[in-house]
């Protein structure tokens, strides 16, 4: 029998039920996608599991479920405007990697809707790709469903497109099962043909069957495959609202609260006005989307994952203003978002401190210019009414974006609402070095998004076991080579070979001590031996399906696959990696002492001549925070803290304390490095035997990379006394400049500093006096023009600083009226005017002036009414400047 289940007891049931099927039930992952390029954000339950479609990594186990959360805003503009539409959503999902098919996908996909959760067999309505007899037998012979509540969807006969055949491009694809429910009458549309597939609220898809059984070549032929996978998807919030018989997923339990809150903030009342509404479902929408980017390490910016989060979170703001919701209020929503998923998603409590500061930030940063955006936005749309326009001019439409902040969509969003649009391709043009940018950082990727590469030709069964932590040396079989060569258009490729001499190349082994680059720690140097041969490694990388490529040249000799090797890590320079990534975890540690537990790693790289570290933060590091850091850290590396390495599950590790970092995939069991009780974090790297082997370390710079992002720089060991012995010769060579010691250096500087300054006033006085000489009185060529004194004169070799000072005695001497002086200095143009209140209350502008006259001797400039200023290159022009100031201002107090 149907009953009303929450969400998460739906999450919890579901997961469930899988796991008794044999299934390994897998925590969802990051929404940033892990080395996949070719998405921005995990948009669907499939999408952190390619590689295990794709063959480049063999997964943990043939059965898998998973509970995924998901982003998608390709229709961002109709979140709110309906009830259907999410940015954020939960994807429940089954897979099968090559084990079990249609059989027992469908039937237990009918086993969890009819037997567990108990929806009513008559109201549940299966459909097939209209080729696949197989599911339709399934449906109708095995599970006993009437042939005529079995729903066959073919392909369009002109598009050649069908809902039930998945397909993306080239690459593995197949027919589809869904599963309709029917919610009865007061959800149809009332015509007589409403069934499975009507446009209507009646019949809602709640489960999807992928078989993928075929490899498409995107032209429309097929082949069968060998290991045939299954895909299931199936979204949580549209489950809900069928088991809780609400209207839409606004209406289910968890997003209700959210919604109710909306309403209690902005005293609103839902269902009682349209566009009320509207702004009610678009903030409870987004502040789930927002609140579950932040916990998963995304920052506000202006590309990529970091704008949609911008976009996300200024929607929702405006919104609440629109609502009437005053001042900052998107952190205290959030509440309610983490205290309704917390169930199942335990990270959000975990980083509530750091997702509200974020939020706060970005809201507070907002709304310093949305007032003055909208103002400006206001003023643009009136003067499109007044010149009968209604788009908007793309560079308008970018000053908004760039100056104001304001997403484009937010823009579109405005207009629209006043019956306008914009120009988009002006924007696009004006956006073009971002998009470029953007572009450029995403790789070209072939299907699913797997990067493309010569070692996908390899068998995923072929890896390599890291031996690194406790030997730097070991022996080793030869598994692949890959090298550059020519291809038939005499172009430099990588390719598989059998042996490598004289080429740079790739070797992989089955063994290996040589870390791999990766969670921001450089990949070790060294050598490969054989008797005859001799390759130098200048990097380790990661490959597709854990082998280790050891990249570099040959010294000497061949090498060839089968070979036995021997590989030796430069251990002089692993050493130095290891001081600095020790002391990269004292660091972070230090930090959230320092500035507090918002302190999050936002990006770290290590080699072996200093640590870079990213973190959140929201404003730069006064020195006093700089020095306790860095005393804080020296005084660890001083007490010779033994530096421990535990492995243990995840759960384990953050049940000790240990640190996780934002986004990172760990698998079933994880390092966890300790340095006494200071600092504990989960880390694959490699790490000093202890603290006091890392000697010293000194910051040597922090600035900030992006919005909430700080970066230091660091130096540990060796490098430390390089760096002060740097400094000592440098303040030698100072001392010796200035004709003095190290020691005497600073006093020696005060006081020329005080000569110089005496010298530069006594040089201004002087350049005042010869300026007033080169002027002399010209108090006889004031002359009044409608009832404004303008003394208009040219004096040379008097530059921009005298200039002004001299329009300033002028004027005193003047009363009331207008200044403009012009001088040929250095074979340049200088122009001044200047007014005073009462001249400017007639009429007369300085600013407007300078702009009238300064064309005369090819130049530009402007400025404020009282004072104003230009420079140009036609000294040639002055005389006819001076005589036309006369004429500008007539006709300005006119």
């Amino acid at each position: 029998m149907k009953k009303s289940y929450g969400v998460n007891e739906l999450r919890r049931m579901y997961l469930e039920f899988f796991e008794s099927k044999d299934h390994l039930v897998m925590k969802s992952f990051s929404l940033v996608p892990h080395n996949d390029k070719s998405l921005l954000l995990i948009n669907a339950g499939m999408a952190p599991l390619k590689p295990y479609f794709t063959g480049q990594e063999i997964p943990p186990r043939k059965r898998v479920a998973t509970c995924q959360k998901c982003v998608r805003t390709g229709d961002i503009e109709n979140v709110g405007k309906t009830a259907r539409h999410l940015t954020f959503f939960e994807m429940l999902g089954n897979f099968s990697f090559g084990d079990y098919f249609k059989h027992e996908a469908i039937a237990w996909s009918w086993e969890f809707l009819n037997g567990v959760l108990g929806l009513e067999e008559d109201r549940l309505y299966p459909s097939v790709y209209g080729e696949d007899d197989e599911a339709f037998d399934i449906w109708n012979k095995e599970i006993g469903i009437p042939a005529e509540r079995i729903t066959r969807f073919y392909r369009d006969p002109e598009t050649g497109e069908c809902d039930n055949f998945w397909e993306h491009g080239a690459g593995p694809c197949g027919p589809c099962s869904e599963i309709y429910y029917d919610r009865g009458e007061k959800y149809g549309c009332g015509k007589p043909d409403c069934k499975v597939g009507c446009d209507c609220d009646r019949f809602i898809e709640v489960w999807n069957n992928v078989f993928t059984q075929f490899e498409g070549d995107g032209k429309g032929n097929y082949e069968e495959l060998s290991q045939k996978n299954i895909d299931t998807g199936m979204g949580l919030e549209r489950l809900a609202v069928v088991m809780q018989d609400v209207d839409s997923v606004f209406d289910i339990d968890t997003m209700k609260a959210i919604r109710d809150k909306v309403c209690e903030m902005s005293h609103k009342t839902y269902q009682t006005d349209a566009l009320d509404d509207v702004s009610i479902r678009l903030i409870t929408d987004h502040i789930r989307s927002s609140t579950f980017l932040v916990s998963d390490g995304v920052m506000p910016s202006n590309e990529g994952r970091g704008y949609v989060l911008r976009r996300l979170i200024r929607r929702a703001a405006r919104h609440g203003r629109m609502l009437g919701i005053d001042g900052v209020f998107l952190a205290k929503l959030s509440e309610t978002v983490i205290s309704e998923s917390k169930d199942g998603y335990p990270e959000l409590e975990e980083k509530k401190a750091f997702i509200f500061k974020v939020l706060t930030q970005e809201e507070e940063s907002f709304n310093k210019t949305i007032d003055q955006g909208l103002a400006i936005l206001g003023e643009m749309m009136t003067e499109m009414e007044q010149k009968g326009t209604k788009t908007l001019s793309g560079e308008n439409t970018f000053k908004l974006y760039d100056t104001f902040g304001f997403p484009v969509d937010l823009t579109q969003e405005i207009l629209e609402e006043k019956g306008f649009d914009y120009d988009e391709a002006g924007f696009n043009a004006c956006m073009q070095e971002q998009r470029t940018r953007a572009r450029n950082a995403r790789k070209v990727t072939n299907y699913m998004g797997a990067d493309a590469s010569v070692f996908e030709q390899v068998s995923p069964d072929i890896t390599t076991e890291f031996v690194g932590y406790d030997q730097l040396s070991c022996q080793a079989k030869v598994t692949v080579l890959a090298a550059a060569v020519e291809d038939g258009d005499g172009k430099t490729v990588s390719a598989l070979v059998d042996a490598i001499s004289e080429e740079y190349g790739t070797i992989v082994t089955d063994v290996t001590p040589f870390y791999a680059t990766m969670g921001g720690q450089q990949g070790d140097k060294g050598v490969i031996e054989t008797e005859d041969g001799r390759f130098i490694v200048e990097d380790t990388v990661k490959l597709v399906g854990n082998k280790y490529g050891h990249v570099g040249h040959m010294e000497f000799g061949v090498i060839k696959v089968g070979d036995t090797v021997t590989l030796s890590v430069d251990e002089r320079l692993r050493a130095q990696v290891c001081r600095n990534h020790s002391a990269t975890h004292l660091m972070q540690k230090a930090l959230r002492e320092v500035l507090g537990t918002h302190v999050e790693q936002a990006g770290s790289y290590q080699d072996s001549e200093r640590t870079r570290f990213d973190f959140s933060h929201f404003s730069a590091m006064t020195p006093e925070e700089l020095k306790k850091v860095e005393d804080m850290v020296n005084a660890k590396i001083a007490e010779g803290i033994p530096v421990q390495t535990d492995v243990m599950t995840v759960d384990e590790a953050k049940k000790t304390g240990a640190m996780a970092l934002f986004g990172e995939k760990y698998g079933e069991k994880v390092r966890v490095v300790s340095m006494g009780e200071f600092s504990k974090e989960l880390c694959g790297g490699t790490h000093v035997k202890n603290t006091a082997d890392i000697t010293a370390f000194k910051i040597v710079s922090e600035n900030g990379v992006a919005a909430g992002v700080r970066r230091i720089e660091a130096l540990t060991g060796d490098n430390v006394f390089a760096y002060y012995h740097r400094l000592e010769e440098e303040l030698e060579a100072a001392a010796r400049i200035v004709k003095s010691t190290p020691a005497n250096l600073a006093e020696r500087l005060e006081h020329l500093m005080a000569e110089m300054k005496a010298l530069q006033s006594e040089n201004e006085s002087l350049k005042s006096k010869a300026a007033k000489n080169a002027l002399g009185d010209v108090m006889d060529q004031v002359v009044t023009v409608k009832g404004v004194k303008l003394l208009a004169a040219n004096v040379s070799g008097v530059d921009m600083n005298g200039l002004r000072d001299l329009g300033d005695q002028l004027k005193g001497k003047l009363g009331e009226g207008v200044v403009v002086l012009a001088s040929d200095c250095e074979g340049k143009v200088n122009l001044v005017a200047m007014a005073t209140d009462g001249a400017m209350k007639q009429g007369a502008h300085a600013g407007n002036l300078i702009k009238a006259i300064a064309g005369l001797v090819g130049g530009g400039g402007g400025g404020r009414p009282n004072m104003a200023q230009a420079g140009g290159k036609n000294p040639a022009g002055i005389k006819d400047a001076i005589a036309a100031a006369e004429g500008a201002l007539e006709q300005m107090l006119s």
